[in-house]
């Protein structure tokens, strides 16, 4: 989808006119991802960021706080005991 904006001269002269699109598109997905919007994986996917270590970079040098909350957390150790009860299993 092509979006046209009518910007003031006033803010646009803080801006590389060679980089505005992309910063535009850097802004929105900072606010959508601070709103809940999308998630780690789909800023990625939009900003075309080659790993999610990229991403998590991005989002901290925009101050953007990564989503962790109890619920990933529990789902974080879930994930380690399965991988060591099979690291167990593979061992014997």
């Amino acid at each position: 989808m092509q979006v046209t904006l009518d910007l003031p001269e006033e803010l646009l002269q803080y801006f590389n006119q060679d980089h505005l699109a992309r910063e535009i598109l850097e802004a929105l997905v900072i606010q959508a991802y601070q709103s809940e919007k999308v998630t780690n994986a789909e800023v990625g996917r939009i900003l075309d960021l080659p790993s999610r270590w990229a991403v998590d970079a991005f989002l901290k040098q925009h101050n953007a706080d990564l989503h962790y909350d109890e619920a990933d957390l529990r789902q974080d150790r879930e994930t380690l005991r399965q991988l060591r009860i099979k690291q167990d299993n593979s061992a014997s």
